[in-house]
């Protein structure tokens, strides 16, 4: 007897929980279906080396399998989130790489960023301090962002004479910010502070820095308690109705709400309602 690759247990089978996972160039727990990673190099800073941007890679694709993460937190340790690429440990090396393998570097970073919008769950940036190059990467490719005023976010690449179309920052940025405000960023390099970073609309709320991971942990977990296929359908529809136009969206959406009236989530949801009562949602 042979199974399909689309039989239910088989497809079942693909899904594995993570709370074991055990990271090595980064900090990942994982309690009551909320995630939270950790940049744990705080001595500087929490810059991204060769191994920390493959090891990502390769767990924000796990957690496309995941059955018991249903949101993430992204944070970093100390007062900063993340001060990009490794100067000596990434930098340095690249100058001396030929074409093909600066270009294998280029596609692995650019994979992440790929990796973090196609996982389903949503990903809750916690930013404070220095959120620079591929941090600012990092903090751009999630859903939300929580920051700080003492927050400094910089898309640094024309500084260090690269061009600021870096990991998806021009098609992604100027949905965010707007296209002039994307374009005064990425051209001049320079740091926006929390508040004025918040003003553009890259930061969807400031907090206190001694606040700032608990509050973004209670909005992943407030997501976590949600409806975990609808949330994760309409991560969908918000990454791919960019290159959609209106109509196509449209019917996209209703194709995507029809298979959440399917769930069990939305019977429950009805049911609650006329209880009166707050539903529990149990991602099915």
């Amino acid at each position: 007897m042979t199974t399909s690759s689309t039989d239910p247990a088989l497809l079942a089978g693909n899904r594995r929980p993570l709370a074991g996972y055990r990271a090595t160039h980064f900090l990942w727990e994982c309690d009551d279906r909320v995630a939270r990673i950790t940049l744990n190099r705080p001595e500087r800073k929490n810059p991204l080396s060769f191994e920390s941007y493959a090891e990502l890679r390769d767990l924000f694709l796990s957690l496309r399998h995941a059955s018991d993460v249903r949101a993430i937190v992204i944070t970093g340790a100390g007062d900063n989130f993340c001060s990009g690429g490794d100067v000596h440990e990434i930098i340095g090396p690249l100058i001396d790489l030929p074409a093909p393998e600066l270009l294998m570097f280029t596609r692995m970073t650019g994979d992440l960023v790929k990796a973090m919008r196609h996982c389903p769950q949503p990903i809750v940036a916690a930013v404070d301090g220095a959120c620079a190059g591929a941090g600012a990467i990092l903090a751009m490719a999630s859903d939300l962002r929580y920051g700080t005023a003492r927050s400094k976010t910089a898309f640094l690449f024309a500084r260090v004479g690269l061009a600021g179309c870096d990991m998806g920052a021009c098609a992604m940025l100027p949905r965010i910010v707007g296209q002039g405000r994307a374009a005064e960023w990425i051209y001049s390099g320079r740091a926006l502070g929390g508040e004025e970073a918040e003003r553009w609309g890259f930061y969807n709320r400031l907090v206190d820095p001694e606040a700032l991971l608990g509050e973004a942990t209670a909005f992943a977990r407030q997501l976590a308690d949600g409806p975990a296929f609808a949330h994760s359908l309409t991560k969908s529809m918000l990454h791919q109705e960019w290159s959609m136009d209106i109509d196509t969206a449209i019917d996209a959406e209703a194709t995507a709400q029809a298979l959440c009236m399917l769930t069990e989530d939305f019977g429950t949801a009805y049911r609650a309602f006329a209880a009166k009562s707050r539903p529990v949602f149990e991602g099915r």
